[in-house]
């Protein structure tokens, strides 16, 4: 925590941030027209901010883009924030809460990342077992393997959601399509598509997400992304179901 603070108690490191909230996956060049410092400057304070795990780099060709990274600033709320709020309801639903082994070819439209004290096996166990997953999804109480397909239904047992997976790496690397049915079954939403990272680091897993080519309009998933890795983090760490959805 001190390292988020430390980076958080400085005006220009707070104006990349908000600069990478409006406009995820910049590079150096883009967030440096935005400051009055020098290019070293601008690197001395996304080093500040790479430590504290605020944003994620990853690098496409020649260029490195930088993500803002939600996660460890959910973190915090959930630890100082949201235990003095007492919600009467609580929470009602969930979250899910590693260095690229494959590449992908493209720039991701977004990437998150949090670290989880649980062994590899634990999480690859909790990503790709579907009898484990109602435990932390902020909105599905069932989901179902269908050969390569993980299939999410509603708690009134709708289906929202279809992920195909379609590239594995055993313990590393799981790649899927994303296939939105949240609208209704008469609505044809367009597909995207997700990578998950994991890379042990001693008695953590850092766990990764980088989601590709996501359609005008559902640029909303960033926020069921972070309540499912939030889920998915508690859940590990504690063994106790945390559903993070929106207060009722």
């Amino acid at each position: 925590m001190d390292a988020i603070f430390k980076a958080l108690n400085d005006p220009a490191r707070r104006a990349l941030l908000d600069s990478l909230r409006a406009k995820d996956g910049q590079s150096l060049s883009d967030l440096e027209e935005q400051l009055d410092m020098t290019r070293f400057g601008v690197m001395k304070h996304l080093k500040v901010l790479e430590d504290a795990n605020l944003i994620v780099p990853r690098k496409v060709g020649r260029f490195k883009y930088h993500y803002l990274n939600a996660m460890p600033l959910q973190e915090v709320i959930d630890r100082w924030v949201e235990p003095l709020l007492a919600r009467p309801a609580a929470r009602a639903m969930a979250d899910l809460k590693t260095e690229l082994e494959k590449p992908m070819s493209k720039k991701p439209d977004f990437v998150m990342q949090t670290y989880i004290r649980c062994t590899q096996d634990a999480l690859w166990d909790a990503l790709t077992k579907p009898e484990g997953m109602a435990n932390y999804h902020f909105m599905a109480n069932r989901i179902e393997l269908d050969g390569n397909r993980l299939v999410y239904h509603t708690p009134d047992d709708n289906i929202m959601l279809v992920c195909t997976q379609t590239d594995l790496t055993p313990k590393t690397r799981i790649e899927s399509t994303f296939e939105p049915h949240w609208a209704g079954p008469d609505v044809e939403m367009d597909k995207s598509s997700f990578v998950y990272l994991l890379d042990p680091e001693g008695p953590l897993c850092k766990l990764t997400l980088e989601h590709y080519d996501i359609p005008a309009g559902q640029e909303g998933v960033a926020d069921g992304w972070q309540r499912m890795l939030s889920g998915l983090k508690t859940w590990l760490e504690t063994g106790q179901p945390a559903k993070f959805g929106n207060a009722a």
